[in-house]
């Protein structure tokens, strides 16, 4: 078995997918399918009890190819508050967990309107609250509108 430390991840071992050879330059491995790989350790990490560690975090992160400040965005959190989390310095909040987890899934799963909902939410957290909301009523059911 190979213990996969490249990933970034402690916990991860392959037993088999990978090529050992010696080259000029020393022992080298190369890896079959490296993004199939990747996306099974992701969701394998979403699916598994307990919080997110900080390492992992970064991992998914990585993994969706997202910078701190565009995570900490989507999540709805600082940018500071991420990087604390994947430095091991402050545990990722109960919400922000179950979100990194949908988001994580739904990036996998080619689930954009997850994304979109989410950016949707965040675009709407940032405009003013409309002072009054107007209802209507047709076909015995009420409706918001304008």
């Amino acid at each position: 078995m190979y213990h996969y430390v490249e990933s970034g991840l402690d916990n991860i071992w392959l037993r088999n997918g990978y090529i050992e050879e010696n080259t000029p330059y020393g022992p080298t491995v190369a890896f079959k399918d490296i993004l199939g790989l990747h996306e099974s350790i992701s969701l394998a990490i979403v699916e598994q009890a307990g919080r997110l560690t900080g390492v992992e975090i970064r991992f998914l992160r990585r993994q969706m190819e997202m910078s701190q400040v565009s995570l900490a965005e989507l999540i709805g959190v600082t940018d500071q508050s991420l990087a604390l989390w994947e430095k091991g310095r402050a545990p990722i909040t109960a919400p922000s967990d179950k979100l990194l987890r949908l988001i994580v899934k739904g990036h996998y799963s080619g689930q954009v309107t997850v994304r979109r909902a989410i950016d949707a939410l965040n675009h709407r957290d940032q405009e003013d609250h409309a002072a009054r909301l107007v209802f209507q009523e047709s076909d015995k059911k009420w409706k918001a509108v304008g």
